[in-house]
């Protein structure tokens, strides 16, 4: 199996590992922390993810570039390139470093709503948060240089190798008593021991050399012109998952905001999921650019691969929408009730921009990012804006609701411009994406609020209401919202399995 192959497998497994672990261990973090740490926990945690935006997209440029420079064969530029960018990183530590000193500074005034020990915990947490940013981002490049050297599966492995002695360790120093300054220190040493790996990795099995020959300010322009797309694609990202929690951190009590933070986690599994599927069909989005294909060849690929993931994502739409709660409950607790409506209304406006996945790679290749990187800014800002003044009222429902509402509206430009200048015909694609499978989803809803009437409310009912919904979904998925290409490609994967 081929470097890209088991990178491929690997990332997979990743996906997999964290959704799973992330469920088994978020109910005992939770139970061990409290809900008032946890809040603070997960709203430092938020900070971290708004702070990594100062890599500026520089990771995939070191991608983009290393590898470009290695099939010149041009070692000299190969150096003189990772010295530029290892200057860049030591500038945004130093900016990082800054930016944790005031955040420091003005924690008291900025999360209004914490206690006096909710908030001596967030900042003695926010010091080892920049600490670790401080030196992860420069860090980050040497996994990027692995890639960029097809060496796909050392650092993937390392990842998911570390994901499982972190989860471990976190399960051992709880059950210990420990809390959630223990949790943030333990990621800084498994932090550090990966930098230290793979600086190892690269200098010693790769042979990379880092030296700078000449300093060209020309350097910088080519770097950021390529950078700076992702960067705002990166700004969208945290406005999607980060900003609205940290803004609630501002005008929420601690219970809130960890209310927020579950839902904002089983938000993320469904577009992971999701995620993985399209993936397997993306890179024909590409190739089918390159081949100059018709907007109407793109839109029948574009339905083809939008109907395989809205099938899967109807299903666990479907099963959250009955049994999310039940599950919630079980899970992590009647108090989280909310969670379950957070989490439910992120996977219905994420659903149709996850089964539209595929114009992601097809805008990459025309190289119409920038239109679809400020649409989504714009409106994911004003949706965040509104989403503070709700909260103000309605706490983490409230910002939620904001945040979706921008979302939503971003959505709906971004089909107009797919119509009209990418020209594929977004009429037919929902016409085809909804044909059969929509009816058939609201059926299987409506038996299933049937099922929802089997007395009991512990985890031996909830599986079997789980088990008896899956039975309904796939039968009559399978024999009645189908067509023959996706039963096609249902029966070619049971019948690898059935011969193994």
């Amino acid at each position: 199996m081929s470097q890209l192959k088991k990178g491929a497998f690997l990332n997979y497994a990743t996906i997999l590992l964290t959704n799973v672990v992330g469920l088994l261990l978020t109910p005992f973090i939770i139970r061990s922390l409290g809900d008032s740490e946890y809040g603070v926990y997960t709203t430092i945690g938020a900070l971290v993810g708004t702070i990594s935006l100062l890599d500026l997209g520089l990771n995939n440029t070191i991608i983009r570039f290393v590898a470009k420079y290695r099939a010149e064969k041009d070692k000299k530029g190969e150096e003189n390139f990772l010295a530029i960018t290892m200057l860049i990183y030591f500038v945004i530590s130093i900016v990082v470093v800054i930016l944790g000193y005031f955040m420091y500074q003005y924690a008291d005034d900025y999360f209004k709503k914490m206690s006096a020990s909710e908030i001596g915990l967030a900042k003695n947490m926010i010091l080892f948060v920049i600490f670790n940013v401080a030196i992860g981002l420069p860090g980050g490049s040497f996994s990027a240089i692995c890639i960029a050297y097809e060496q796909f599966v050392f650092p993937k492995a390392l990842n998911i190798i570390r994901y499982i002695l972190r989860s471990i360790t976190v399960a051992l120093l709880l059950f210990f008593g420990a809390k959630a300054l223990a949790i943030v220190i333990l990621d800084t040493i498994f932090n550090i021991i990966l930098l230290l790996i793979f600086i190892f990795y690269a200098f010693n099995k790769l042979k990379v050399k880092i030296k700078l020959h000449n300093f060209d300010w020309s350097y910088l322009k080519t770097i950021f012109n390529y950078s700076i797309w992702i960067f705002i694609y990166g700004i969208v990202a945290q406005f999607q998952w980060k900003v609205g929690h940290i803004t609630l951190g501002k005008v929420s009590s601690t219970d809130i905001l960890a209310v927020y933070a579950v839902g904002l986690m089983l938000g993320g599994y469904y577009g992971a999921f999701s995620s993985a599927i399209t993936s397997v069909f993306l890179p024909r989005a590409t190739q089918m650019t390159v081949a100059n294909a018709t907007p109407e060849m793109l839109t029948n690929e574009m339905i083809k691969i939008g109907r395989v993931s809205l099938i899967a994502l109807f299903y666990i739409l479907g099963a959250f929408l009955l049994y999310g709660l039940q599950f919630i409950n079980l899970w992590v607790g009647e108090s989280y009730k909310d969670s379950w409506v957070i989490a439910l209304m992120i996977m219905l406006a994420y659903t149709i921009p996850l089964v539209q996945g595929f114009t992601g790679p097809l805008i990459e290749a025309q190289n119409k990012v920038a239109f679809k990187s400020i649409i989504y800014l714009i409106f994911l800002f004003l949706g965040t804006v509104f989403g503070y003044f709700l909260s103000l009222k309605y706490g983490g429902l409230g910002m939620i609701t904001g945040t979706v509402i921008g979302w939503v509206i971003a959505q709906n430009v971004m089909n107009i411009f797919y119509q009209r200048v990418m020209k594929l015909n977004i009429l037919r694609f929902f016409k085809e994406l909804f044909y059969k499978i929509l009816p058939i989803q609201i059926l299987v809803v409506v038996i299933g609020f049937g099922i929802n009437y089997i007395p009991g409310d512990n985890w031996i009912n909830f599986i079997i209401k789980g088990t008896l919904y899956t039975f309904l979904y796939c039968i009559s998925m399978y024999f009645y919202g189908m067509i023959p290409y996706e039963k096609k490609l249902v029966n070619d994967i049971l019948y690898k399995f059935s011969k193994k």
